[in-house]
């Protein structure tokens, strides 16, 4: 990507996303503090895509210290599968036995979530923080209708690295054939009603994250 590719990127960035970390003080009065003027300021609604892996959290931090302001509000959106049975009398037969399997998987999520929106009361505090289970059959379209309904600005998803020899096949792919709904992260950044972001954590070595929107793929961002 050339100089002026990137700079439109970053410029595009900016004016949905705001990427730049928290500061105390501000010039335009964006600060931790309440805003000095009487005009209230009307925050965004941004979903973050939660689970138990560590791209999710890792986009969750990206969000908190690049992305959220006082006066946003984040959603931690958890999607649970839906059972389904293939006869009427198999779920009637079994539908006592879901209910029970269900309540072990829903605990173990609702500590993980739980945790990660205790993280986000300890570094942000002044975001407000909530958490919504979905539950679907297909994890992309429940979580883009999500989206629209509850007319979220922003929708960030956490990605994980693929081998350089992978992504070259995925490339051809989906040069080949349409995104399906199985392909969960593509899905979400072609379909969004709202800017959808796919973040990416470097190595140490080199630092920063990876974003990926539905115009740019892999953009670095070195902070």
């Amino acid at each position: 990507m050339g100089k002026k590719g990137e700079g439109f990127f970053l410029s595009r960035l900016r004016a949905n996303v705001r990427v730049q970390p928290p500061t105390t003080t501000s010039q335009h009065g964006c600060s931790h503090e309440p805003p000095t003027t009487s005009i209230e300021i009307k925050g965004r609604r941004i979903i973050v895509v939660v689970d138990s892996c560590s791209e999710a959290k890792n986009a969750l931090l990206w969000t908190l210290s690049h992305c959220a302001q006082p006066q946003d509000s984040i959603l931690l959106l958890h999607f649970l599968k839906a059972k389904t049975s293939q006869s009427g009398d198999l779920a009637n037969k079994e539908e006592g036995e879901d209910e029970s399997c269900d309540k072990p998987t829903t605990s173990r999520a609702d500590k993980k979530v739980s945790a990660l929106k205790t993280m986000c009361e300890l570094k942000r505090p002044e975001v407000k923080t909530e958490v919504v289970f979905v539950k679907g059959d297909e994890k992309g379209p429940t979580i883009v209708k999500e989206a629209r309904e509850r007319e979220a600005s922003l929708l960030v998803l956490g990605q994980k690295k693929q081998h350089p020899t992978w992504r070259l096949l995925m490339v051809w792919a989906s040069q080949a054939r349409p995104v399906t709904k199985h392909d969960f992260v593509e899905y979400c950044i072609n379909n969004s009603p709202c800017m959808a972001i796919a973040v990416r954590k470097r190595g140490k070595k080199l630092g920063g994250y990876t974003l990926t929107t539905k115009r740019h793929k892999d953009f670095w961002l070195l902070a």
